[in-house]
């Protein structure tokens, strides 16, 4: 009797799962693993909203498997061991396990396929598990990966879909221990983690939100973004079904959406080529940055005096969520505004984002900072023009700044121009725009213009 392992890592689900399928389809018995890795926590990357979000996606991924007759074999420790003890218990010949584009997953996927050798065993590793195009599938003549986005999208458009799994109807596991599942304690503010809350929501999204995406996405007040990123970076959603799902509703909306998961491969692909870019710069721009701890603390806690800028601060502090043009605009001040690194900020959004992935987080930081990708590494997003453009009557700010609830209209994102009593009590600008616009554009060697 055949045994194999399927070794979940970002892919916790049993739809569109191309691990799970193929370990079912070629042995007559498979293990269902997740090792809680205590490189992970070694490595910096550990967070305790993703890690109770992860407690939920395995709760509810050990009831799916459950109710096919099975069940997830949960283990904690060094990955490249748990697996190996495990794969000999259950007498498996051969693991299966999605790619990974970090150099801690390749890293990973090395030891693995040493270890397993060494004990006669065979370890297989599929691609397009967790982006939809692998980060190889598409490169540009002479080299590795793309560095512009337009160029790969066209290619990456062009790409026929791969096949997409069902869920499987039985899975028979082998008499292996485990710990018990997971007890989910999620703080307020906490998405509900797991494959059927996702697909709950992608189904909602798919009816309603994603035909006035084009329209909205960058309204800050009106949220209307998918809120999906936690359910892709687990993996409890596959990317290519949600690509495809999308492309079948069809419209501007669609068109939109389905661009910004193309920038999500994007960004896999540069780091898969180059996994140095999670810590390095990509292009180094010699960037002397400054450090300054009262600036970085009021920009963390949301009190740099720009409403626009503490509003997004604070719903990242509660919700461990922030919209993507917030993203952009707080990454912006933080690098280009106060001239701060941008591994500062990058590393301050780990440490709170339920969907904070290393690919996504640490490129677009990047991007902004004018270190990455972006073919204007100079822009600087001013927060007020920001703000009146994209929060025009201050709603956005209003919810998450209270101090400011009754300041009327557009005075609210500059409460420091009302006089006397009108005057809320909120903090000073932490710093002048204009002169700190003159100040970058001087470290960078662009003169005072």
């Amino acid at each position: 009797m055949r045994t194999a392992l399927a070794l979940f890592t970002s892919d916790l689900r049993l739809h569109d799962n191309p691990v799970l399928h193929t370990a079912l389809r070629t042995s007559d018995r498979v293990v269902p693993l997740f090792v809680l890795d205590t490189g992970i926590a070694r490595a910096g990357f550990a967070a305790p909203r993703r890690a109770a979000f992860l407690a939920g996606c395995l709760a509810d991924l050990d009831e799916g498997l459950r109710a096919r007759g099975g069940r997830l074999v949960l283990r904690e420790g060094d990955v490249v061991e748990e697996v190996c003890r495990v794969a000999a218990e259950a007498g498996a010949g051969e693991v299966h396990v999605a790619a990974g584009a970090s150099g801690y997953a390749q890293l990973r996927e090395a030891r693995l396929r040493s270890a397993l050798g060494a004990g006669g065993r065979r370890l297989t590793v599929h691609d397009a598990v967790v982006t939809v195009v692998a980060p190889g599938g598409v490169v540009p003549a002479g080299k590795d990966h793309f560095a512009v986005f337009t160029p790969y999208f066209r290619r990456w458009s062009a790409q026929r879909p791969r096949s997409m799994p069902a869920a499987p109807r039985r899975v028979d596991v082998p008499g292996v221990p485990g710990l018990p599942p997971p007890v989910v304690t999620a703080p307020p503010g906490l998405p509900k983690g797991g494959e059927r809350e996702g697909r709950r929501r992608l189904a909602a999204w798919l009816r309603g939100g994603l035909a006035r995406y084009a329209e909205l996405h960058d309204d800050l007040a009106a949220d209307a973004t998918s809120r999906l990123s936690p359910y892709l970076h687990f993996g409890c959603l596959s990317p290519a079904e949600v690509v495809a799902r999308a492309r079948g509703a069809g419209g501007p909306g669609a068109d939109a959406f389905v661009r910004q998961l193309a920038w999500r491969d994007f960004h896999h692909q540069v780091l898969a080529a180059v996994p140095g870019a999670a810590g390095r710069d990509y292009r180094a721009r010699g960037d002397r940055w400054r450090r300054d701890a009262d600036e970085a603390g009021a920009w963390r806690e949301g009190r740099t005096g720009y409403p626009v800028i503490d509003a997004a601060m604070r719903q990242l502090a509660h919700e461990g969520w922030m919209h993507n043009r917030a993203r952009l605009l707080t990454a912006s001040f933080l690098t280009k505004t106060l001239g701060h690194d941008w591994r500062e900020g990058a590393r301050h959004f780990l440490d709170l984002l339920v969907d904070g992935d290393v690919a996504d987080n640490q490129l677009n930081w990047q991007w902004v900072a004018g270190t990455g990708t972006d073919t204007r590494p100079n822009r600087i997003l001013n927060p007020l023009v920001q703000a009146r453009r994209f929060d025009p009557d201050g709603a956005y700010v209003r919810r998450w700044v209270p101090e400011l609830a009754g300041v009327p209209g557009r005075a609210v994102h500059e409460p420091w121009r009302l006089d006397g009593a009108r005057r809320p009590r909120y903090p000073a600008p932490v710093v002048d725009l204009a002169e700190a616009a003159a100040r970058f554009r001087a470290a960078r060697g662009l003169g005072g213009g």
